[in-house]
């Protein structure tokens, strides 16, 4: 038996290489791509599905301890809610303000509480200390839409979406190298990745008022 030669030793490393970081890459990938396809199909026929909003409201009376925490607050403008009265809000109504910005005003503070799928909102009256909470829910489907958008998703969602790209990079990356590796053996395989680049930049050129 001869020695392989070391330009095909080092094909063969390079290749595995390759295979490596394709598969772990597409291991990493592989929910966010299911996820990412299916809601990329429901946002491109959203109005084709239908959407029953569930609402839900609920008024309550602030204890005289947040009213007084609450009359110590700016006069107007913006800014959290102190903590205990974000304190309260989770034990009464299971609302994480968090480090929300709130709008302050003379009569009355607004809280907005954006979230994928829906929309929350509170509001105190300062002058009697009633508090309002409203909350709407969008069915799953408006959820899924909205975490393929990032939209109202916190910065630990927007770090996966990052992460979930890069990958989706290499494993394109390394699929295309894989190509170019076997694509002295399979003749179509240019053929299908210029049709792969041609359609989307025709359907563009003709079809998108641009």
């Amino acid at each position: 038996m001869t020695a392989a030669s070391p330009s095909r030793q080092g094909r063969s490393l390079w290749l595995s290489q390759l295979y490596l970081w394709h598969w772990v890459s597409s291991a990493l990938c592989l929910v966010g791509m299911i996820l990412f396809a299916a809601t990329g199909l429901t946002l491109n026929h959203a109005g084709a599905i239908p959407a029953t909003p569930k609402v839900t409201s609920r008024t309550l009376q602030a204890p005289p301890a947040i009213q007084a925490v609450l009359a110590k607050g700016p006069p107007e403008g913006e800014a959290p809610l102190p903590r205990q009265v974000r304190d309260w809000l989770a034990n009464s109504v299971a609302v994480e303000a968090g480090g929300r910005a709130a709008e302050w005003s003379e009569d009355e503070i607004y809280l907005a509480l954006p979230r994928p799928g829906g929309d929350a909102w509170v509001r105190f009256d300062r002058a009697s200390g009633e508090v309002e909470y409203e909350k709407t829910t969008r069915g799953a489907v408006a959820l899924l839409n909205d975490l393929h958008k990032g939209r109202n998703t916190g910065p630990a969602w927007s770090w996966f979406i990052d992460v979930f790209a890069v990958a989706s990079l290499v494993f394109s990356a390394t699929g295309l190298l894989l190509l170019q590796m076997h694509a002295r053996s399979r003749p179509v395989t240019w053929p299908l990745v210029a049709a792969g680049l041609a359609a989307p930049l025709i359907l563009i050129l003709l079809f998108v008022h641009l």
